[in-house]
Formats: C-alpha cells, sequence, structure tokens
C-alpha cells in the first residue's frame, strides 16, 4: 500500500482513472462502420503503430482518418470517424475534481495522458459542457499530453520528462494509472506506482488523507 507519509508529488492518468472512458463504446462503434479487426489493432492493453504514433502527435487527424478509412471505407466522413473514435468518451464526474482540489490543497498535482488531436479536444469539451465550473488546468500543477511533448506512457522517456520538468523526486512521486504497462513503466523509472483497478477509485484510494 501507498506509504502516505513519503509522499510529495502525484501524477494521475487521465482515462479510467479520472475520466470516465468505455473502450467497447468505441470498438461498437467502429465494427457498425464496417471494422470488423478494430479489437485487434486497438485496445487498452496494445495497439498498432498508427495508433502509438498518433498518441505521440507524430501523425496529423487527417493521417488516421485516412489509415480507418483505408480499413473500412474511402466514403466515410470526417464527423463519422471521429464520432467512433470519440464514442468510448463518457465524461469527468464532479466527485473527480472536487478530491482533485483537496489533494492539490496538500500536494503538487500533474496530469500525464496518453492522447491525441481528436480526442483531446472533445474532452476538453465535454468537461466544459458537463461540469462548466471545473477545468483539468485549474486542477493540477501542469497538465501533460503525448500528442504536445511527441512521448507516450509507457517509456521511460515520458516519466523522465516529466520528472526532470519538475525536479521530483521519483522514490517520493506517485503515479496512478488503470494500464499495468503504463504502472510497470514507471516503477522502471524509480516512481512510485499503483495500478488502479475496477476495485478501486480515487477516492478510495486517498480516503484516510481526504
Amino acid at each position: 500500500m501507498i506509504d502516505f507519509t513519503n509522499l510529495e508529488t502525484i501524477i494521475f492518468d487521465l482515462g479510467g482513472v479520472l475520466f470516465d472512458i468505455d473502450y467497447k463504446k468505441t470498438s461498437d462503434a467502429f465494427v457498425k462502420l464496417g471494422m470488423k479487426n478494430f479489437d485487434a489493432a486497438y485496445s487498452q492493453a496494445a495497439q498498432s503503430q498508427v495508433f502509438d504514433e498518433f498518441e505521440k502527435g507524430n501523425l496529423s487527424n487527417e493521417v488516421f482518418r485516412n489509415f480507418i478509412r483505408e480499413n473500412i471505407s474511402s466514403q466515410l466522413k470526417d464527423a463519422q470517424i471521429d464520432a467512433a473514435w470519440n464514442a468510448m468518451l463518457i465524461g469527468m464526474q464532479p466527485v473527480k475534481f472536487n478530491t482533485l482540489k483537496t489533494l492539490k490543497s496538500k500536494l503538487p498535482l500533474y496530469l500525464l495522458s496518453n492522447t491525441n488531436g481528436i480526442h483531446l479536444p472533445k474532452v476538453f469539451e465535454m468537461i466544459a459542457s458537463q461540469t462548466p465550473e471545473y477545468s483539468l488546468e485549474d486542477s493540477f500543477n501542469h497538465c501533460y499530453f503525448s500528442n504536445q511533448i511527441h512521448l507516450r506512457k509507457p517509456d521511460a522517456e515520458i516519466f523522465e520528462f516529466v520528472i526532470q520538468q519538475n525536479n521530483l523526486r521519483p522514490d517520493k512521486t506517485l503515479f496512478i494509472d488503470d494500464s499495468i504497462q503504463h504502472v510497470e513503466g514507471a516503477k522502471k523509472v524509480g516512481l512510485q506506482a499503483f495500478h488502479l483497478t475496477k476495485d478501486w477509485t480515487i477516492e478510495k484510494l486517498f480516503a484516510q488523507i481526504l
């Protein structure tokens, strides 16, 4: 379990930890459009090189959309592809923002998310629409998005980047993610790391210090 007496900083993942997502909704949406092998190309645990490069910001939205068209139909419109890709995005509950506000009053908080040029604007749009009184920027000391810094989890370089940018002490920094491969990547650079499974919420995890 986490040693809260030895904690100086917390780094949060976004999707699946704070922002609710449902991968199956996107899988179902692409299957409905005609991409029968979507699960083989993309999942929480692994994904093809195209998705990796898209998350690193090395591929434009249009290149990504064309990849989808090549696997389904050249007749698909941008809006159809974006709607299917964004179907996994559910929203962020007010209780998450309130928890972050309390934690931020005690410790520096950072956000580290693998995302892309289609998901990220939609996430901000949904937060502004669903919970306009809250924002990601106000909830963290700094937000790091993979497509903006051209690095992605679980590679060591992205964790080292955040550590160096903020002069963090890895052994006193906690990283929280719902993907085990990202947790293992964080541990390899010396971070404390917690795998947030469906048995946990951040409210439950931090109950003793909230």
